[in-house]
């Protein structure tokens, strides 16, 4: 099997896909890995796709030169984001200024990526999604909107920053780009398993959130009070593809001119964190701009305190002991719910702990 980088180490981008001119890439997913691979009858041995793949050809990363954590001044903005709303403040001020914006969105079944320049389609973007995302075809329309002298905001996994960096190559100069801190991300095929052993089809569904705030629950198929076997699994990191397990871009350096998070143990008050806060890192000028256009309001962080609430400020999620049986036991159609019971009793046995405390009303309930 030829294959564009090694063996299951494909992150998923699609960039070569979008950059090879024959046709001749596929990328196979098994659920423990993605694979991108290569027709050999179709290839022409160019090397477009090796020498696009954010694996094989690296891209510079940044020191983060000032951090923050903060929110979008306004409350609504606020509200609706998983977090403080930054990313959404972020792109309507870039929209605002003459801009495109390119996310990811939930459409047709796919979660997939699309460039808007009006303030009123900013919001199709917000919300986590805890999957993989499919970036296919959007490098090409990016890189025509730069070769016109357009700005461009990509916001998307790092993997994603460097792929799109590697694509528009020396036409970056109008291209800003924001990345989200990533755990890791489970094949979309996992996804659909445990949806349709709950009755759902992924592509009958308009829309699906995985989390608000500090609440992980995918709505609308899991409702208030339910385990959510899906989100156990993945804050548990059990069922991310395994090219998450030795990810080069989880670390303190960024591609990005900004990274976003979250601002957990945040040291503000407990109800600003109820509200939300994101955690803000500025690696370039592109950066500091990106966040002083935005409606923000940004706070102080200790650095060190930030790092030890995002891991992946410092190395990638490690593969869980239990992640092959997992993928396996799902794979000849295995219930996810009792597996998650089985692999993750210790997961499983806290979050029906931290339920009927809730219910109970000794602590506030919806966080892990």
């Amino acid at each position: 099997m030829r294959t564009v980088c090694d063996i299951n180490k494909c992150a998923g981008c699609m960039a070569c896909v979008d950059i090879c001119s024959q046709n001749a890439i596929n990328i196979e997913d098994d659920l423990l890995a993605y694979n991108a691979v290569i027709d050999s009858k179709k290839c022409i041995d160019c090397g477009a796709c090796r020498s696009i793949c954010p694996n094989n050809t690296a891209v510079p990363n940044y020191a983060s030169q000032k951090w923050y954590q903060g929110w979008s001044k306004d409350e609504k903005v606020r509200s609706e984001g998983s977090s403080g709303g930054v990313a959404s403040a972020i792109a309507t001020a870039f929209v605002q200024n003459g801009g495109y914006v390119c996310s990811c969105t939930f459409k047709d079944g796919t979660f997939k990526f699309e460039i808007v320049n009006d303030i009123n389609d900013i919001n199709k973007f917000k919300g986590s999604k805890y999957v993989k995302s499919n970036p296919r075809g959007i490098y090409k329309r990016i890189l025509v909107l730069l070769k016109n002298n357009e700005k461009v905001l990509f916001i998307g996994l790092p993997c994603q920053v460097a792929a799109v960096k590697n694509f528009v190559s020396k036409y970056d100069k109008m291209l800003y780009t924001i990345e989200l801190i990533c755990h890791g991300t489970p094949s979309p095929k996992v996804l659909e398993i445990y949806l349709k052993q709950h009755g759902f089809e992924l592509n009958a569904l308009k829309e699906i959130s995985f989390r608000y705030k500090k609440q992980f629950r995918l709505e609308p198929i899991i409702k208030s009070g339910m385990q959510d076997s899906y989100l156990m699994a993945f804050l548990e990191g059990i069922d991310f593809t395994e090219n998450c397990y030795s990810c080069q871009y989880a670390k303190i350096e960024r591609v990005a001119d900004v990274a976003l998070g979250d601002s957990w143990g945040s040291n503000l008050s407990k109800d600003e964190v109820k509200k939300g806060i994101s955690l803000l890192l500025s690696q370039t000028q592109k950066g500091d701009y990106l966040i002083e256009q935005a409606n923000l309001q940004l706070e102080d962080v200790d650095v060190e305190n930030a790092i030890k609430h995002n891991g992946q400020l410092i190395s990638p999620s490690i593969s869980h002991k239990n992640r092959i049986k997992l993928i396996d036991y799902l794979k000849y159609g295995e219930n996810f719910d009792r597996l998650v019971i089985r692999l993750l009793p210790k997961r499983f046995i806290i979050k029906c702990i931290k339920f009927m405390l809730t219910k109970l009303k000794i602590i506030r309930g919806g966080t892990e």
